[in-house]
């Protein structure tokens, strides 16, 4: 897309100093039900001050997509070229005319440029209000909600804008954005909101574990009752060397107070990798993040512990890894918040955080980190692995895709990205499904994605397992042990070109036989995961003792270990790492690469959910890794 010629985005800076232009008001956004949990309690007080912020359109974002498939397509004689952060930057920064309209329409309504400003990043205008102007202002009424955990949430039912306006803002805090907002700060110093609360225990996908383990079986003969790293490197053939280590990089990341403990990491290794005994990750500390030993126990250390043995065993101890470590005690962070930090210009992105969702640095309420917050000070590496999701529905389509559209930016830049699909099959977070006014409830029958694997920009990773009494020599199937793997059909996102073809051949020759009114049967939304990797029986060195752990959260990071091994082997002839792999290994090109599984499910919301089945399907997406014929294919592209 061309841009403005500068006279004629003068004339439009002129156009918007001039008269007042009124234009009617129309519904923005609107929120259909209060959320479970939640009550109303009271009006606002009118004299309260409030802080709205505007997030401001991007330039050129609805061909991001586009952009991005012109770099990752193996077709494209731009394949991985990828783009500088600089560019980027400049391709997606809001318009001077979104800025100059909002301003004037705020100027308009009293709000001057004392009380109205563009942030430095140039993505929000933030505005000093208070509720009875802000209400006029957005045509809406503030409320006071109560949570049943004693906290408060200010909110409203819809707001307006004029259209004139709209085009130019994609959404304004606070207003309907609450439903993904569990409370504010409470007087124990406990995050809170959906978002920032990731690395809470019990929180989003975390591992699963059946117990201590009391004798160690490490032979291939034993895979179907403890995976090891043996028995992964048999699986998907990861023999394999690193030969540029010093140019190439893999980054796992973690939520505080989520933190691995150095000694069971060197427990794990001693037997498992003798060279990586006293090893540590290098450790990069997002907004305070650090590897706290306060709070122990499997659910403090249980994730970081399992994804940093072994990726480190996987990717061997030639190649070391990068551990980003997000969020303080008492804030703690989301995924916006370690986005804002491995990306500056995410940090100009529609202004990145949203203060109802995402930690705000420094911690404004006290205790916590006070530095400034982390904003491009991060560098991404080129593969990142997360063991955390959301529900679909916890977070708003507006916010999800602003969020999506960065993972698009990273993959421009040659990042890839892999999420865990979840542990509840097509049930969300801890087995809860929908119901029909959009509420949760573990009786709910309405499937509920996960996100980001709904995100078309990422690359999500379900479960499989060895099946009992089989060998890793027998086909795997999906898992269906203690965890179900995540999978299904997006509410919020269409289905993208590269998984067109897989998607549709699987609704047209195993059409799922439910209701259309519980899974989105439109043919048209993303389907997720796209790969696969084991996510059952593994041993892990936990708080000193060796336990059994299952989850996509096991399957993450070890598919990014044999990513990062492919890079390794581009890199060392003089290609450019493997970036947003989705349009490859969705490519006729790449057919037959990974192994198919067909056998087993993911059942959930009281059904059976989907079936593994020959080719792609949302249980297990195109299958497991088979690193000799993926590091063969990639070698051959540019």
């Amino acid at each position: 897309m061309r841009l403005l010629p500068s006279f004629v985005a003068l004339a439009l800076g002129l156009l918007v100093s001039a008269e007042p232009f009124l234009s009617p008001y129309r519904v923005h956004e609107r929120r259909g039900h209060i959320p479970a949990g939640w009550s109303y309690d009271r009006k606002h007080d009118s004299a309260a001050a409030i802080p709205l912020r505007f997030a401001l359109k991007q330039s050129n974002i609805d061909a991001i997509g586009d952009y991005l498939m012109e770099v990752s397509q193996p077709e494209s004689a731009g394949y991985g070229k990828h783009w500088s952060a600089g560019e980027v930057f400049r391709k997606f920064s809001p318009s001077a005319e979104s800025i100059g309209a909002v301003l004037a329409w705020l100027e308009e309504n009293g709000f001057d440029s004392s009380r109205a400003k563009l942030t430095r990043n140039r993505g929000w205008i933030e505005v000093q209000a208070t509720v009875e102007e802000a209400e006029r202002l957005l045509q809406t009424e503030y409320h006071v909600y109560g949570h049943e955990t004693g906290q408060e949430h200010v909110a409203c039912d819809s707001y307006h804008l004029p259209e004139h306006v709209q085009s130019h803002v994609d959404f304004v805090t606070p207003t309907v954005h609450f439903d993904a907002k569990i409370s504010k700060r409470s007087g124990s110093g406990s995050p809170d909101g959906t978002a920032r609360s990731v690395g809470q225990p019990g929180h989003g996908t975390s591992p699963k574990t059946t117990g201590e383990i009391q004798s160690l079986l490490n032979q291939l003969e034993s895979c179907d009752k403890q995976i090891t790293p043996i028995c992964l490197r048999a699986l998907y053939g990861l023999v394999y060397e690193p030969l540029a280590a010093s140019k190439n990089s893999y980054g796992i990341v973690e939520y505080t107070p989520q933190a691995y403990l150095q000694s069971d990491l060197d427990m794990f290794h001693s037997n498992f990798s003798q060279g990586l005994v006293g090893v540590a990750p290098q450790m990069v500390s997002i907004d305070g993040g650090y590897a706290q030993t306060q709070y122990t126990g499997f659910a403090y250390n249980g994730e970081s512990d399992l994804d940093l043995e072994y990726a480190m065993n996987l990717v061997t101890a030639a190649q070391p890894i990068t551990l980003y470590q997000a969020g303080d005690m008492v804030e703690g962070a989301s995924f916006n918040n370690f986005l804002d930090a491995i990306d500056g210009t995410y940090c100009t992105f529609e202004g990145g955080d949203d203060p109802t969702q995402d930690a705000i640095y420094p911690d404004p309420y006290g205790g916590g980190y006070e530095g400034p917050e982390d904003c491009g000070t991060a560098k991404p590496t080129n593969v990142i692995s997360t063991s955390y999701s959301y529900n679909e529905a916890d977070l708003t389509p507006f916010y999800t895709a602003r969020q999506c559209a960065e993972y698009a930016k990273l993959g421009l830049m040659g990042v890839t990205v892999l999420y865990s699909s979840g542990d509840y099959g097509v049930a969300g977070n801890g087995g809860y499904c929908l119901t029909p006014n959009g509420t949760y409830s573990l009786n709910g029958t309405i499937f509920n994605p996960s996100f980001p694997g709904t995100c078309a920009y990422i690359t999500s990773v379900g479960a499989t397992q060895v099946n009992p009494g089989s060998t890793v020599y027998d086909p795997e199937g999906a898992c269906e042990q203690v965890i179900y793997s995540g999978g299904g059909f997006s509410n919020y996102f269409a289905m993208p070109d590269y998984q067109k073809t897989a998607v549709e051949y699987y609704l047209t020759n195993y059409y799922p036989q439910y209701p259309p009114n519980i899974w989105n049967a439109s043919g048209t939304s993303r389907g997720f995961p796209d790969i696969a990797a084991n996510g059952a029986n593994y041993v892990v060195a936990i708080d000193g003792t060796f336990n059994l752990v299952y989850g996509t959260s096991c399957s993450s990071p070890v598919s990014g270990a044999i990513l990062t091994m492919v890079n390794d082997a581009r890199l060392a002839v003089g290609k450019s790492p493997i970036g947003f792999i989705n349009p490859t290994i969705y490519s006729s090109s790449f057919a037959g690469v990974f192994n198919d599984i067909t056998m087993g499910g993911n059942q959930g919301c009281g059904t059976a959910g989907y079936t593994a089945v020959p080719g792609w399907d949302p249980v297990t997406g195109l299958g497991t890794p088979n690193f000799p014929k993926l590091i063969a294919k990639w070698l051959l592209l540019p």
